[in-house]
């Protein structure tokens, strides 16, 4: 009625053998399961806490930083990752030929599933990546998605220390590099709204203050106003170390000014 049971690769527990253990009244489930002892299947829920606490390690920096994915996305991501690649490397135990490779007459390939976290996870990294004008937001959060798929598929195929090692040096990096800033990086995207009458002094002395910044205009708009007012909608990259506050005492100076707005873009 059955065919031939395969040996098994894997230890388990007990005197008695696996053809005695596995007996006509084992559900599908239970045959597969029946490859695993208990130690090992503790092992495997070991691997999605680790996963899960490297995942958090790499969230709180994001969540610190309000952004879009923080600790529960990672969590879940790195998580997720880990269980996919217990299944793909052991979800096929039943599968075990008397060598110990995979029947290729079930065509079984324990790489395919965790093939398609690598492609997959990049959906979930795009929901964070948004543009407004011309500035592009989420880009860091979701590579930090991805490296955390990754870590979770490394630590669920039992490579711990790889795992680990590589949360470290994330997190590292993300709090290095936003401390210690470099480049592109040490400027921050400000939206400055200024509403003041068409003149060339005001020109001027905005032009000046622009100059000391060290402001790089992005993108402008002048709304023109009917009562002679017009609206200057400017996205500036300033240095971080210029803060909203500095921008408003500049400018609230000058009385031509009738009304000032500035937002912090990232």
């Amino acid at each position: 009625m059955y065919g031939p049971v395969p040996p098994c690769a894997f230890v388990r527990d007990g005197p008695e053998s696996f053809h005695e253990r596995r007996g006509y009244d084992l559900t599908l489930a239970g045959m597969l399961n029946s490859h695993f002892s208990l130690l090992q299947g503790a092992e495997f829920c070991l691997r999605v806490l680790v996963a899960c606490a490297c995942g958090a390690v790499i969230g709180v920096e994001r969540s610190r930083r309000f952004k879009e994915a923080g600790v529960r996305t990672h969590v879940i991501v790195c998580a997720a990752a880990a269980l996919i690649m217990v299944v793909s490397k052991y979800g096929f135990a039943d599968l075990v030929g008397p060598d110990g490779s995979f029947s290729g007459s079930r065509g079984a390939d324990p790489a395919r599933i965790a093939a398609q976290v690598v492609s997959g996870v990049s959906f979930l990294g795009a929901g964070v990546i948004f543009k407004n004008g011309s500035t592009v937001k989420g880009l860091t959060t979701a590579a930090g998605i991805w490296a955390t798929a990754g870590i979770g598929l490394a630590i669920g195929a039992g490579l711990y220390w790889i795992g680990v090692f590589v949360t470290a040096v994330i997190a590292v990096l993300q709090y290095a590099m936003h401390r210690f800033t470099v480049g592109a990086d040490s400027y921050v995207s400000n939206l400055l709204r200024v509403a003041a009458p068409e003149s060339s002094e005001f020109h001027a002395a905005l032009d000046k203050k622009l100059t000391e910044w060290k402001a790089q205009t992005t993108e402008t708009r002048i709304q023109r106003g009917e009562n002679g007012i017009n609206t200057y909608e400017m996205t500036l990259l300033l240095p971080s170390y210029i803060t909203t506050n500095d921008i408003l005492d500049c400018l609230r100076d000058n009385e031509e000014i009738v009304e000032i707005n500035v937002t912090q873009i990232n």
